[in-house]
């Protein structure tokens, strides 16, 4: 039995032309070129700058004139003595960031979330909050003070109780500088990531704490099967941007800490990349290098979402 079909429904959004669904929400549109103008300006314009990975960049000739050369410089990168030790160095520190920085976030959110609101819940907001908005440059020198070989505070304090006799050599100390940068990095930032998974708790139904607190379950049996399920897709997505971002070492803290007493453990590629990049003018070398680096955070962010998706978790395509 053939059933009619209704001449008058509605015409669904995918069905209407791009051009006339622009037209009908131009207001909105006009709203987002701003962001779109900026993010082609300052994100897809520099691409161009890749052509310099393979070639031979001579700034008289400019880019298009100076002669293409293939892989040479992928080939030298791979070839370099330094080239396994910048590669491990990022690693090992990119890894430890994720291991140490990425789950204290959730428990402060946790053990926040779970505290009755009062004074102690703000003034212990406030303390983890506001390290985020110190900058590196002081961070650093407040590490220094701390930590200086002959006058810093740790020193004094671990000589006035007959702990340490001589200097601390922690700053000179290669075996230290990954867990300078990682606690440090914690410390300044555990307050203000643990800011979106607050933000996921606030949306859970409070009848479901309720129920369960009827039916005898404790703190931490809410916890372990109400606030963490509610929160697990925020985490699996951010686990997924910051596994986008494994070969990125922060910069500045690692150059400003850097010294030639731990730089096998201190160099890592965005140093190096800058040494030979800005200082000594390399400009293919250094393009090629950061390619690389680019190309393996591409894939470990495609591998990490396909792992994601087959898992059942949610994931960011």
């Amino acid at each position: 039995m053939k059933i009619k079909e209704e001449k008058n429904l509605p015409v669904s959004n995918r069905s209407t032309p791009i051009r006339k669904r622009m037209l009908q929400s131009y207001e909105l549109y006009l709203f987002l070129l701003p962001a779109i103008l900026l993010l082609i300006i300052f994100n897809y314009l520099p691409m161009y700058g890749i052509l310099i990975a393979f070639k031979d960049f001579k700034p008289s000739l400019g880019i298009l004139d100076s002669p293409w050369v293939g892989f040479k410089y992928f080939e030298r990168f791979f070839s370099m003595s330094m080239f396994h030790v910048i590669l491990k160095n990022t690693l090992v520190i990119s890894f430890y960031t994720l291991i140490a920085g990425f789950p204290l976030p959730i428990l402060l959110a946790l053990t926040l979330n779970s505290s009755p609101a009062g004074r102690l819940k703000k003034i212990v907001q406030t303390i983890t909050y506001a390290p985020h908005f110190i900058s590196i440059v002081i961070v650093v020198g407040m590490i220094n003070v701390f930590f200086a070989p002959s006058t810093g505070i740790v020193r004094n304090i671990l000589h006035s109780t007959g702990l340490l006799n001589g200097n601390l050599e922690i700053l000179m100390n290669a075996h230290s500088f990954p867990h300078l940068y990682v606690w440090s990095g914690v410390w300044q930032n555990i307050g203000w990531d643990s800011i979106i998974y607050l933000s996921a708790l606030a949306g859970v139904d409070p009848s479901y704490h309720e129920a369960a607190v009827m039916d005898g379950a404790t703190k931490f049996q809410r916890v372990r099967h109400i606030d963490f399920p509610s929160i697990l897709p925020t985490i699996v997505i951010l686990l997924i941007l910051n596994s986008g971002s494994i070969m990125n070492v922060g910069f500045e803290k690692v150059f400003l800490l850097q010294n030639s007493f731990n730089l096998s453990t201190s160099e890592v590629i965005n140093t190096y990349v800058y040494k030979i990049g800005i200082k000594q003018a390399q400009y293919s070398l250094s393009a090629a290098i950061g390619l690389f680096n680019s190309v393996i955070n591409f894939f470990m962010i495609l591998m990490v979402n396909k792992i994601s998706s087959k898992l059942g978790q949610d994931s960011l395509w």
